[in-house]
């Protein structure tokens, strides 16, 4: 059996620690005047994953990481933001953005039985972020991220680029609850929809014959957020997601069995540590 590296594990950590950071943290200022500068905490979640979009069965994953959120003027790690915001203006800013999905060995597939194993991939890549406007107590807003995708389980190999454009609503109320929802496009370079639903010859079967897949237009995606505030130290969050290829550029590949696909998580998150310096915005 090999041996667990290290090294991949605490990569693989920070990564889930930052894609779920956004649902963890606090959403509106504390009664001290604003969020805090840094927080350092831990979170648990479960989540149930369809295995690709596309894909007739799930996997299930659940972990426990730290996190550390960090809202300087420039340097930022919070909302799915990891990095240098480059650009911060009223109404746009550029940034830095993440994304991810866990892995899934080819043997519970039984599409992929005998392909080599998806990965746990992670992307990220610049972002820019308009304002759309205000509306029934919450905000819209317009995300356009370019990422790099790159698989932590083989050694962070680059496996091609995605782009998604996504509008999103989000609200906090005042009972402490904060809820948004949005939807997009997920578009993938020709590298990435390979890894996802290409069959090279020497893995074509009778059922499964050889797919050459194509860039293009991966998956539809709603996506829905939830989470509150128990005490100014403890979070709970929920999130749900629905996948629809009809349309995708390879709908047609021996990989995809079915045409909407589901996710779904509910976790909770404890701050242990804030810094009294508040944060930039």
């Amino acid at each position: 059996m090999p041996r667990p590296n290290p090294t991949r594990a605490r990569a693989l950590a920070l990564a889930c620690a930052a894609l779920l950071c956004p649902l963890a943290q606090a959403q509106e200022d504390d009664s001290e005047g604003g969020l805090a500068l840094w927080e350092v905490g831990g979170l648990g979640f479960g989540v149930r994953q369809q295995a690709y979009p596309g894909a007739d069965e799930h996997v299930n994953r659940g972990l426990v990481l730290p996190f550390v959120i960090y809202r300087g003027k420039y340097l930022r790690a919070d909302r799915q933001t990891a990095g240098v915001r480059a650009v911060k203006t009223d109404n746009v800013e550029v940034d830095i953005g993440f994304a991810g999905a866990f892995g899934s060995s080819s043997k519970d597939i039984d599409a992929r039985r005998g392909m080599p194993d998806l990965g746990t991939l992670v992307e990220f890549g610049p972002r820019i972020k308009w304002k759309l406007g205000e509306a029934w107590g919450g905000r819209f807003r317009l995300d356009l991220p370019l990422r790099g995708v790159f698989d932590l389980s083989d050694g962070m190999a680059h496996r091609g680029w995605s782009l998604e454009p996504e509008i999103g609503y989000r609200r906090s109320m005042d009972n402490g609850w904060s809820w948004g929802t949005s939807v997009s496009a997920v578009i993938g370079d020709r590298r990435i929809n390979r890894t996802l639903y290409g069959v090279a010859p020497q893995y074509a079967t009778a059922d499964r014959p050889a797919y050459q897949a194509s860039s293009g237009l991966v998956t539809w995606r709603l996506q829905a957020t939830l989470s509150s505030a128990l005490t100014r130290d403890w979070r709970v969050f929920g999130f749900a997601r629905l996948d629809n290829v009809s349309g995708a550029a390879n709908r047609d590949s021996p990989l995809v069995r079915q045409t909407n696909g589901g996710t779904v998580g509910i976790g909770v998150a404890y701050t242990w540590l804030r810094s009294e310096a508040r944060a930039y915005d």
